[in-house]
């Protein structure tokens, strides 16, 4: 039995998640994010636990409209665990995180060989933009996880015409939209991923065209029947609400200025094809941040990227051709094809700015790409083994020396907790209002710590629902993050709705100046 565990792939196995542990858990608070999304999330949670449901979830980055509320459930027994801190929706993330490298390497060993599995694990574990997303609480983070387990649960439910797979993978397809809404990329995905198992079932195993298209159908309904149940808590809201955020969505997807073809696509889709090998797997600084044309030390890094990147596809390419009469194989390079081509096609569609959180649905598919020649050359003469070795050396450096661990971390959360302490000492044990002037951040991270001491602020409302302005305190504490500050002239409404004011107290904390405001009476 002992044999059985500690063979050598397991040991491999186990020191890489040993790895992965320590690049995302190591003094995880002090590096988490802690801003106002963060702290807005947290309240959300606060309630929950307070016997305050809810059926939606984070506003989108884009378009105004609303995600599920899965992720905030998912927050909920971590914060709960350790006591309302907010590194336990981080430690959360991280271990999503940890979990993806094992079933990279599970999906790599199924699909291709162990020794897939095991480089594709290793890079996974120590890719500093993945680590980097693994590190803080936020809704997309989780993401891999979901599409690489939807996609395998896909897979199964083809190759053995199973049902109960093909379920799953739709239920895991509608908790992934309620993470972010890129998961409409991978429903286009899955449904070209059917499409094509239907016309190689009839062109290539010679099935008859009545049991394709019942094959077809059947697995088109079943997923759409699993993805309704994944997306229930928020077609719940949806049904409630007369669906305002779904027309919201497909207006956004089909009319809006920032989704559709134009002069750019081919640009667009160029620069995602790169960057997504160059941030996941090599490690490529961001490509608007350098150029190789005056940092001409950095051009072999860009090429390296680029012909690696073209070598696996190719690679990918031979294999499908090679085994093209395997249905097995079919259907495994046909995924992963379909998984990357698909998805950086669409991202052509898109006008706007492409964030690297927005391959969050992609970081396993170069990365398991890449692996598969990798792996090929430890099989082959003692040359091209030592080829291999070395590659797979210079992408270990690359990517360890870029670590976000080599950083200092920011001690985020600590400071915003400290800025708030200083409000919550300054209220002095009573009702208070509470301003943030900010240049983009929101209030929600201070008025969260606020909230867990016992001493949340008052919003104050508009007259038309406060005529007596009962929701107006004696005091208002006002944070500046935006300096120099001059909190009795602002305009924010959090200010202006207190009314004329004179300034009492004023202290600089870490990065801040914090202000106390009291009503003014004149002489």
């Amino acid at each position: 039995m002992f044999k059985k565990l500690f063979t050598k792939t397991n040991i491999l196995l186990l020191l890489i998640l040993a790895v992965a542990s320590y690049l995302r858990l190591y003094e995880i608070g002090a590096y988490l994010t802690f801003l106002g999304d963060e702290g807005r999330d947290m309240l959300v949670v606060y309630n929950i636990l307070h016997g305050h449901l809810t059926l939606l979830g984070p506003t989108a980055s884009v378009g105004g409209f609303f995600l599920g509320p899965a992720y905030y459930y998912f927050m909920t027994p971590f914060v709960w665990l350790f006591d309302y801190n907010p590194v336990g929706p981080a430690i959360m993330v991280a271990l999503f995180g940890i979990a993806t490298v094992w079933l990279t390497y599970f999906v790599g060993s199924k699909f291709f060989s162990v020794k897939v599995g095991l480089i594709g694990a290793l890079l996974y574990a120590i890719s500093p933009l993945i680590i980097t997303y693994s590190k803080s609480s936020w809704n997309p983070n989780p993401m891999p996880f979901f599409v690489l387990a939807l996609l395998y649960f896909l897979y199964k439910g083809i190759e053995k015409k199973d049902w109960k797979w093909t379920l799953l993978s739709g239920i895991f397809l509608g908790i992934a939209m309620q993470l972010h809404y890129l998961a409409t990329f991978v429903g286009v995905i899955v449904g070209a991923y059917i499409l094509c198992s239907v016309i190689y079932d009839f062109f290539v195993t010679k099935q008859t065209w009545i049991a394709s298209v019942y094959v077809g159908f059947s697995n088109y309904l079943i997923y759409a029947l699993g993805f309704v149940i994944g997306w229930s808590p928020f077609l719940v809201f949806e049904f409630r609400h007369g669906f305002n955020n779904i027309q919201s969505i497909v207006a956004f997807i089909f009319t809006s200025k920032e989704t559709g073809g134009g002069d750019m696509y081919s640009e667009i889709v160029g620069n995602v094809f790169f960057r997504i090998f160059g941030r996941i797997v090599t490690a490529f600084p961001p490509p608007e941040n350098v150029n190789i044309h005056t940092h001409p030390e950095l051009s072999v890094w860009f090429y390296g990227t680029l012909i690696l990147a073209i070598i696996s596809l190719l690679f990918l390419a031979f294999l499908f051709i090679k085994q093209f009469k395997n249905r097995q194989a079919f259907l495994r390079y046909s995924l992963l094809g379909l998984w990357l081509g698909v998805g950086i096609f669409l991202f052509g569609f898109y006008k706007k700015n492409i964030y690297d959180y927005y391959f969050s649905f992609l970081f396993p598919a170069p990365i398991l790409l890449t692996s598969i020649p990798l792996a090929w050359s430890l099989t082959q003469k003692w040359i091209v083994k030592i080829i291999g070795l070395v590659i797979i050396a210079v992408l270990v450096a690359l990517n360890l020396l870029t670590e976000p661990i080599l950083t200092p971390p920011n001690h985020q959360m600590e400071q915003v907790a400290g800025i708030a302490k200083k409000v919550y000492d300054e209220a002095g044990g009573k009702s208070f209002n509470f301003a943030l002037i900010t240049g983009g951040n929101s209030d929600h991270a201070y008025r969260y710590f606020l909230t867990i001491w016992g001493n949340p602020p008052v919003t104050i409302l508009n007259p038309d629902v406060d005529p007596q302005r009962k929701s107006v305190t004696k005091q208002l504490l006002v944070v500046c993050e935006e300096l120099p500050c001059h909190p009795e002239g602002a305009s924010l409404w959090e200010v202006a709705g207190f009314g004329r004011a004179q300034i009492v107290g004023h202290w600089d904390v870490s990065v801040v100046q914090v202000y106390k405001l009291q009503h003014y009476y004149g002489k």
